[in-house]
């Protein structure tokens, strides 16, 4: 993945996982908005033939890069695996955007991702803020979305309006500030504790509204695992468990 000549600024990170169709559309989309940009996609073994649209697509764009894992490895461990090779295989590298595979987010907002992080360590690309919100989800999807992150928010004691959010920017300087072995989240709940570890490290963090989009094809990732996990994880930053924690060991 590493260029003869790194100069590369900002990176895109897509993980995969039976996209066969819609990552073409999001690789054209935002090559044709941002031309110099890197995109690694990341993909876990698709058997839809995600990763040959992917080869295919590298014929044509040679800042695009593939990242093929064996088997379906869950998102935190597709994430974390990318934050390290582009952090260690390109020095330059500044800016670093993580974004869903399946057209929910829309590829204008990182102009104004790129626009804000000048500014902030961390953006975040926000349903729950004003002029943020969802469009064509089910009523049961929303309250299951709007419902976590304010249950999130509640045990963490945490400022921010979409603890969730999977479009997010990250400055490449508060990366190199994460111990991602300590990292524990598997699935979604990996995306509450990068922003909350964020919070803890002293990040200055903006939320940008967006409209988060329905999945074009393909099926939702959502599972009891991921819901569950959801549950549990904020515990493990609620101030509330850290003084009971104290307490007990007095």
């Amino acid at each position: 993945m590493k260029d003869k000549k790194d100069s590369v600024t900002n990176f895109v990170l897509i993980p995969t996982y039976n996209e066969h169709n819609n990552i073409r559309v999001l690789v054209e989309k935002i090559f044709s908005l941002y031309p110099a940009i890197h995109i690694l996609v990341i993909d876990d073994g698709s058997p839809d033939g995600t990763a040959a649209v992917v080869q295919k697509l590298q014929r044509t764009y040679s800042n695009l890069h593939l990242k093929q894992r064996p088997s379906k490895l869950g998102l935190a461990s597709a994430y974390l695996g990318a934050f390290k090779d582009v952090l260690n295989e390109h020095p330059t590298v500044q800016n670093i955007i993580t974004m869903d595979a399946d057209l929910s987010h829309n590829p204008v907002v990182i102009g104004t991702m790129l626009k804000e992080v000048e500014q902030y360590d961390l953006v975040i690309g926000s349903r729950y803020i004003q002029g943020g919100g969802v469009k064509n989800w089910e009523l049961s999807r929303r309250l299951l979305s709007l419902g976590g992150n304010l249950y999130a928010r509640l045990v963490t004691i945490s400022a921010i309006h979409d603890l969730t959010a999977g479009f997010v920017c990250y400055r490449a300087s508060l990366l190199k500030r994460y111990d991602f072995d300590s990292l524990k989240a598997a699935g979604y709940g990996y995306q509450m504790e990068m922003k909350i570890v964020a919070h803890q490290l002293g990040a200055k963090i903006k939320e940008v509204p967006i409209i988060f989009g329905p999945r074009i094809e393909g099926q939702s990732k959502i599972s009891n695992h991921i819901i569950y996990e959801g549950l549990i994880v904020p515990w493990r930053f609620s101030p509330f468990f850290s003084s009971f924690r104290s307490k007990r060991h007095r």
